[in-house]
């Protein structure tokens, strides 16, 4: 199974492009927040959604142990929590348990399936159904995608806060922490109202289910779940070539920008250990799945153990 961890060896480069690319973002966000009314809110609002959801696909990066060798310091990189939803201690946890590669899309022991134990689902209203076959479209992934996520991912972290869980109390802690530089930025020196910042942290949200929509399917072969999506254009960058996923799940620790080469040298082995799972760009994709759910909502491989089901370990608000 591939190592998710940061890596503790010696780096055979200093990953520039991830440096210039947290400054770049940074840079945008204090010019957008600072210029919104000039330069109009329905114009600043989307730029900011795509510099959060840039800042949250660079956590990701640095979860993975990039750009620096001591973790810590790459840590601080993302510390000021710009997208305000989601503590990045917590994204960290999550994120890591979901690259044990053998539990994806497990309803309980991957933190970000989408799945459902068919046995849940058998007992859930007929509206709550509705909803979540909805939110298996892209276009339902994009608009619920992002409630149904954190209503869940908040509502599971405060339980676990009740029952006495000092690991995720901190964790939001620390994100409390690095929300409040972002508050003292908008209250301060920004132009940019309360209700337009949320509107782009939910655009944000939406536009990262593009990414999440297809990243993981049921298969019986753990190494044909996970998708490649042969893009290279504005959204590959948004989302830090994540969409050749595939190659991300199989060398966690190689930094963004390595991915589509890696991808042109291994194509044919990589298509063949996943199973062909793939799409030629994200035009494909929306196509095909806008407003035609790709999955079902229970697992289709998944058979309940006979004592029931483990208790939940968390989500992630995918």
């Amino acid at each position: 199974m591939p190592d998710a961890r940061p890596s503790a060896g010696p780096r055979p480069e200093t990953e520039w492009p991830t440096i210039l690319l947290v400054a770049l973002t940074y840079l945008v966000w204090i010019l957008l927040t600072r210029f919104a009314e000039p330069i109009g809110l329905w114009i600043a609002i989307p730029a900011l959604a795509v510099a959060i959801a840039q800042h949250s696909s660079l956590q990701h990066e640095i979860i993975h142990g990039h750009p620096f060798r001591n973790q810590r310091l790459s840590d601080a990189l993302v510390f000021p929590a710009i997208g305000l939803a989601v503590p990045y201690e917590r994204f960290r946890a999550l994120h890591l348990a979901h690259h044990r590669d053998p539990n994806l899309t497990d309803p309980y022991d991957d933190p970000e399936s989408n799945y459902l134990d068919p046995a849940v689902w058998a007992r859930l209203p007929r509206p709550v159904r509705f909803l979540l076959l909805a939110n298996n479209t892209l276009l339902g992934r994009m608009i619920l995608g992002p409630p149904i996520g954190c209503l869940r991912h908040w509502y599971e972290d405060a339980a676990a806060i009740l029952r006495g869980d000092r690991g995720i109390r901190r964790a939001w802690l620390l994100h409390a922490a690095g929300v409040a530089p972002v508050l003292l930025r908008l209250g301060w020196a920004g132009t940019v109202p309360a209700w337009a910042y949320g509107l782009a942290c939910w655009l944000a949200l939406s536009l990262l289910r593009i990414r999440t929509f297809l990243e993981h399917r049921a298969d019986e072969r753990s190494a044909a779940r996970s998708v490649i999506i042969e893009d290279r254009g504005p959204l590959a960058l948004l989302f830090l070539n994540n969409n050749f996923h595939a190659v991300h799940h199989a060398r966690p620790g190689l930094p963004w920008y390595r991915l589509p080469g890696e991808y042109r040298r291994q194509q044919a082995m990589v298509l063949r250990r996943n199973g062909g799972y793939r799409y030629r760009s994200y035009g494909e994709v929306f196509r095909r799945h806008l407003l035609r759910r790709k999955d079902p909502v229970p697992h289709p491989l998944y058979a309940a153990a006979p004592e029931g089901p483990p208790v939940s370990r968390g989500t992630a608000p995918v």
